[in-house]
Formats: structure tokens, C-alpha cells, sequence
């Protein structure tokens, strides 16, 4: 798998997801392995060339994260080309651009979905970045404004044409969201637009054979995980495995559940400070949580954490609370391992495919508002 000069290690990529997918969570992601590229939050051109505090927060990056690309949005040539100029001295080895993004702050800029509504207009300004630095240009596109304006298959070849190095794509419309079912016979399509760039589908990836699937059914050289990472971190090294050996690694057990929420936590705070980074902690830890079995008391608790100590202490509770659930390893009895939450994602496996099992809902934050 490449993309322009660089070989990757995987065809596994993390798809960008508003207020999630910081470098925290992509050095977490890293340390557990398997995956080949990450993509950073979305951010405005125009505020990364002002140096905006917060844009400049968004495309940290570390030695630990490469290949990395950082994703823009905005409909302003210049600004575009500008700023993908920035991103390179900042050390980025590729710039995305947000053709997809539905959110509506996004979209009545001329940015994101907007994007794949003028072609021309579009060519133009990516012709303008790709002739501006020497990394890659990716761009991330959705299948169409709405079901009857399907139009990324011509818009891919337009980018292709336009010098993009790979094209990943969601498999919904604007008009979507993130609701119904991703159409895999719509990036199909995309694929099939394309001469030589890689296509790489994204969409309802929740497990590892969700990824085999999309692969098997799509033809597209590699898959972008979003949503399925944050509920899964392991997502990555188990379907890299899967894809290389055909065996599906088990889930992790609790306690290494337990320690890679724990060194996410410290990154939090490495990174934003010890008060700002528990506070934002307290969206991303029920998430880990969604998977501990019984867990109530422990979610209650964590929103309300202040400090490291606070979030010790909220740790320690939950620990000694669960015990009663627990075997004498500290895995749940067979009757609690299916926690409530966890339950309310898993369909009858009589009447759907493993690789399409887990329904998760969008995580709370930029993405929801539309």
C-alpha cells in the first residue's frame, strides 16, 4: 500500500473525527499497532495561516505518528494553497482535504460536502495545492450531496486528473449523516472511476470483519476507520491480523482495557494540562467503559473528574465495585460479560453478518450537529 512515495505498513488508516482523533488518541492508537496512516481533526485554512492557537493545537504533531496527514477544510484557493504550503513545513506527509464533512459550519463556507456540488470549481482549487508543495494531496469525499446527486465517482476522476494521490471515501451522502447503512456498491464505483490513485472506503467499520468485508465487496485498496476506533483502539492490530493470517485475534481482556484507558488518560493531560486534559477526558472515558461490563457507577463518577487524583480515585471505586461480578482472574462471570450497553449494539447474529454486528452511535461533540 502507498500513497505517493511513502510505503505504509498497513492499509489501515484512521479517519478524522471532530474533538476525538487528537494526537493523544493517534499516539494510543499507534502504540497498539497495526495501523498505517493517520489523519488529524479537521482544520480551517484560514485559522491554521493565522497560527490560531487552537488550529495550531489541532495539527500536533510527534515522531511516534508517521506518516500523518492533516486534513483542511475551506472553499478559498489561495487559502487552501497556503495553508497546505504550512502544513508541510509543519512536517505533515500529506494534506487531506474535507470534501465530506456534513457538519453545517463546514458546508455553508463552501467547505466539505459543499465541495463535491462544483466540480470545476473544486479541480481548480486542488490544482492550486498540488502545484504548492511537493507532499501528497489526499481528499476524503462522501458519495453525493444526496441520493440523487451520487456524485463521487466523477468527482474522483476530476481529482485524479487534478494530480490527488488517493481518494478515501465515505460511503453515505450529505444528506445521511452518519444514519442508514454504508452503500458499498457506491464506493464500488469509485473505485471503478479511478485509473492509478488508491481508493479507500470508510463507513460502518466496527469490527474486523466489517474491514474484510469492505474489501472483498468494494475492491478498494485500503479501509478508514473512524467511529469503530474510538469504540475499539484494538481495532487495528486485530484486523491487521485478521488480513494477514485469516485468524481473529480475541479482545483484549479487562485489564489491558483498564491500561490503555489509563496511558490515554496521561496523554490527556501531557498534552492539555493536567485540569483542561481531565476535564476533556470525561467525554472519552465512557467509551472505554461501554466494553467493561456492569459499569454504571464508574461513568457517573468519571464526568465529574477534576485532576489525576480524581481520576484515580474514580478508578479505584469502579474496581472494587466490579469485583462482585468478577471470577477470581478479574474477568466478569460468564453472565455479566455482555454488559447492557455493549447488548443494545449486538443484533440478532441469526439474522446479520458479523461484519455488520455493532451499530455505534456518534460520539457527542462537533459531528453531531449538523
Amino acid at each position: 500500500m502507498r500513497i505517493g512515495p511513502y510505503e505504509l505498513t498497513s492499509n489501515l488508516f484512521l479517519s478524522p473525527l471532530a474533538g476525538y482523533t487528537n494526537l493523544p488518541f493517534r499516539l494510543t492508537l499507534r502504540e497498539l499497532g497495526g495501523l498505517g496512516w493517520t489523519t488529524t481533526d479537521l482544520v480551517n485554512a484560514r485559522s491554521l495561516l493565522e497560527r490560531n492557537r487552537t488550529a495550531l493545537q489541532l495539527v500536533a504533531a510527534a515522531p511516534e505518528d508517521q506518516p500523518f496527514s492533516i486534513q483542511l477544510f475551506g472553499s478559498v484557493p489561495e487559502e487552501m494553497r497556503d495553508a497546505a504550503a504550512l502544513c508541510e513545513t509543519l512536517g505533515a506527509q500529506a494534506v487531506d482535504i474535507n470534501m465530506g464533512c456534513p457538519v453545517k459550519k463546514v458546508v455553508r463556507i463552501g467547505g466539505g460536502s459543499a465541495m463535491m456540488t462544483e466540480l470545476e470549481k473544486t479541480a481548480a482549487l486542488v490544482r492550486g495545492m498540488v502545484a504548492a508543495v511537493k507532499i501528497p494531496i489526499t481528499a476524503k469525499m462522501r458519495l453525493g450531496w444526496d441520493d440523487d446527486n451520487l456524485t463521487a465517482p466523477d468527482l474522483a476522476r476530476v481529482l485524479e486528473d487534478a494530480g490527488v494521490a488517493a481518494v478515501f471515501v465515505h460511503g453515505r451522502t450529505r444528506a445521511q449523516g452518519f444514519s442508514g447503512r454504508v452503500n458499498l456498491t457506491g464506493i464500488r464505483a469509485v473505485v471503478n472511476a479511478v485509473q492509478s490513485i488508491p481508493v479507500i472506503g470508510n463507513g460502518d467499520v466496527t469490527t474486523p470483519e466489517a474491514a474484510q468485508h469492505m474489501l472483498a465487496e468494494t475492491g478498494c485498496a485500503g479501509v478508514s476507520i473512524g467511529r469503530g476506533a474510538f469504540y475499539d483502539p484494538w481495532i487495528f492490530r486485530r484486523t491487521a491480523h485478521l488480513l494477514r493470517t485469516g485468524e481473529l485475534l480475541p479482545e483484549p481482556l479487562f485489564a489491558e482495557r483498564v491500561r490503555v484507558m489509563q496511558r490515554h488518560f496521561e496523554r490527556y493531560l501531557e498534552f492539555y494540562g493536567e485540569a483542561h486534559g481531565a476535564r476533556l477526558f470525561r467525554k472519552v472515558a465512557p467509551w472505554y467503559a461501554k466494553r467493561f461490563g456492569p459499569a454504571k457507577p464508574f461513568k457517573q463518577d468519571i464526568i465529574t473528574i477534576k485532576s489525576r487524583a480524581d481520576f484515580a480515585a474514580a478508578l479505584e471505586r469502579y474496581l472494587a465495585w466490579r469485583a462482585q461480578f468478577c471470577d477470581d482472574t478479574g474477568e466478569l462471570l460468564p453472565r455479566f460479560a455482555l454488559s447492557p450497553m455493549t447488548a443494545s449494539f449486538m443484533r440478532d447474529a441469526e439474522e446479520i453478518s458479523p461484519h455488520e454486528r455493532h451499530a455505534i452511535p456518534v460520539p457527542k461533540g462537533p459531528v453531531e450537529v449538523w
